[in-house]
């Protein structure tokens, strides 16, 4: 059978999504997840999603990373299948859509390529060491380092991630050091065991991690430069409670076609 596909990117975080609302994809299938998003044998993807019906909302976004298994929240993604759902006539302007962890809210620009997101609200930051550990809808590593742009963050990624406190679960690790009033940012993603041009829930925790190191409150706006391009977190916090958070950032379809599944 032939599905058809669109391949969308956000700051070079970039997704397979298909249109599932007529339930035609049996989507459980890791092995077949995994060959689509393979490189070199597929499409080639950080991650695969299907648009969905569901009650009460806009649409369902599922989400599965690169290795067949179902994921967390993935920000990045959930900006993607906004403008996804903008191409497909589901949603205009604006949308409240239902993923994995809970409701979503977003706006979506005229033009369709530039999407604001609000996340999950944020109660408890933790401390490893020296670095900060939170879920902003998957679980986030944040350490300052400095010399970032020629770190091996393969390999200290891959070693944190694989760690005897975070092996079990995993956890996506997050590199971090000031630039031009805001930061600049390096992620090993665990599912996609592999550094990512961007992170949406990356970007998301390193901005709250970092107003907390710098004790920050009141409204904020921090930009993020990753590999892939530049993104914009903007949110509230009294020092401990942090809401009203929206990743903000581009969201283009590159291609279109059609698959053997």
């Amino acid at each position: 059978m032939k599905i058809k596909f669109y391949k969308y990117q956000g700051a070079g975080n970039d997704f397979i999504l298909v249109d599932n609302r007529q339930s035609i994809v049996n989507h459980h299938n890791p092995a077949l997840i995994s060959r689509l998003c393979d490189r070199r044998f597929g499409i080639g993807g950080d991650g695969m999603m299907f648009l969905q019906d569901t009650p009460g909302y806009d649409f369902e976004m599922v989400y599965y990373n690169s290795d067949g298994q179902p994921s967390s929240m993935c920000g990045n993604g959930g900006r993607c299948i906004v403008a996804f759902a903008k191409f497909l006539g589901v949603i205009e302007n604006e949308t409240n859509f239902l993923a994995v962890d809970g409701p979503h809210h977003a706006k979506i620009s005229e033009s369709g390529d530039w999407v604001s997101l609000q996340m999950i609200d944020v109660d408890t930051i933790n401390r490893d060491g020296e670095a900060y550990v939170l879920n902003t809808g998957s679980p986030h590593y944040i350490e300052l380092v400095d010399g970032l742009e020629n770190k091996d963050v393969y390999h200290d990624g891959h070693a944190i991630r694989n760690n005897d406190t975070y092996k079990a679960k995993g956890i996506n690790v997050n590199f971090v050091e000031p630039l031009n009033g805001g930061y600049f940012v390096r992620t090993f993603e665990r599912g996609v065991e592999d550094e990512t041009y961007a992170c949406g829930t990356g970007v998301t925790a390193v901005a709250l991690a970092m107003a907390k190191h710098n004790h920050q409150t009141g409204k904020l706006n921090t930009p993020i430069k990753v590999l892939g391009g530049d993104l914009n977190i903007r949110f509230e916090t009294d020092g401990n409670h942090y809401s009203h958070i929206f990743l903000e950032g581009p969201a283009k379809q590159v291609f279109e076609g059609e698959v053997e599944i």
